[in-house]
């Protein structure tokens, strides 16, 4: 176990280093000019010339990226372009919106991915399961923006039960207003991400239905759908386990769209906006954060997943 969590790490950081060399090389061949942007549209060659000195702009690429990434090493995510603000301050004041809002998304697309992809599963070839399949199909290939705009629609305008947009100025010292206000853009990426996890369950279930020990288990006794439920439903735990990463991948890239849609204060919202305002300091920080998220949750699916299966365990 020590040493394939020792790989794994290796393979994480060798992953940060190839993702912050992209981010960083990508951000530099955009259109646009921070410099200019500071310096103003009325500004001569030489005043964006020295501002471009100032914020070390001009300095060999290699020399940004390594202090850069020297800095991060330090702790130090950069200072903004643009306001002289601390990214890492910026950044964990907006976690106290998009973190909460990521959990609250993949609470809900669980309970709505194990529990019916599981139905459907037990109830292939009858009306019941043919619906639950149809409905995941459907609201899976919806954009999560109309999702959202959906939503609103129904549960804002028609019933009045849930704020449309924005976030109390208060943060979470009113915990309950926080919460109400993060219930619909969680339900809007809980639903379509749960849609797309439910599908998956309900395909892992089958092939557990499958599998020998199922069979075996049926072969003793037990109805066909008691030995799924007793014996196959834990294998199936396993391959939730497995794409669990590639499930946060989706609710991060989602929360960027829901954030804007529902003016939310959060990472994706500001990462929308240092875009817009070329802050490329910001916008390298925000999206390796991101990036790092993802990775180190794909590295502890990965361990996870490893001492919970035996085969993995029985092969090294």
């Amino acid at each position: 176990m020590l040493r394939y969590a020792l790989t794994r790490a290796a393979l994480l950081i060798a992953g940060l280093l190839v993702a912050s060399a992209l981010i960083f090389l990508t951000l530099r061949v955009l259109p646009g000019d921070v410099a200019q942007l500071i310096a103003g549209t009325q500004a001569s060659p030489a005043q964006v010339a020295a501002v471009r000195e100032s914020l070390g702009l001009d300095a060999p690429l290699i020399g940004q990226y390594l202090d850069w990434i020297g800095g991060i090493l330090r702790g130090d995510l950069g200072t903004s372009q643009l306001s002289g603000a601390s990214v890492g301050a910026e950044l964990a004041e907006k976690a106290r919106v998009t973190v909460p809002l990521g959990l609250m998304s993949l609470t809900i697309a669980l309970l709505i991915a194990v529990p019916f992809g599981i139905l459907s599963a037990l109830l292939r070839g009858r009306v019941g399961g043919t619906a639950l399949s149809f409905t995941a199909q459907a609201v899976a290939a919806v954009p999560v923006i109309w999702a959202g705009m959906m939503l609103v629609v129904v549960f804002a305008h028609w019933l009045g039960w849930l704020p449309a947009q924005g976030f109390p100025r208060s943060g979470w010292s009113t915990p309950a207003r926080a919460f109400e206000s993060l219930l619909l853009p969680a339900l809007t990426i809980g639903l379509v991400e749960g849609a797309m996890l439910m599908r998956f369950v309900r395909s892992a279930t089958l092939q557990a239905a499958g599998q020998d020990f199922v069979r075996t288990a049926a072969a003793k006794g037990l109805t066909r759908r008691k030995a799924l439920v007793q014996h196959g439903i834990p294998a199936v735990g396993l391959s939730i386990v497995t794409v669990l990463g590639l499930q946060v991948a989706g609710i991060i890239v989602g929360s960027v769209v829901i954030e804007q849609l529902f003016t939310l204060p959060g990472i994706g919202r500001m990462l929308v906006a240092d875009v817009g305002t070329r802050d490329l300091v910001k916008v390298q920080s925000e999206l390796l954060v991101l990036t790092g998220f993802v990775l180190v949750i794909g590295f502890l699916v990965d361990l996870v997943h490893h001492a919970i299966d035996p085969r993995q365990r029985e092969a090294e």
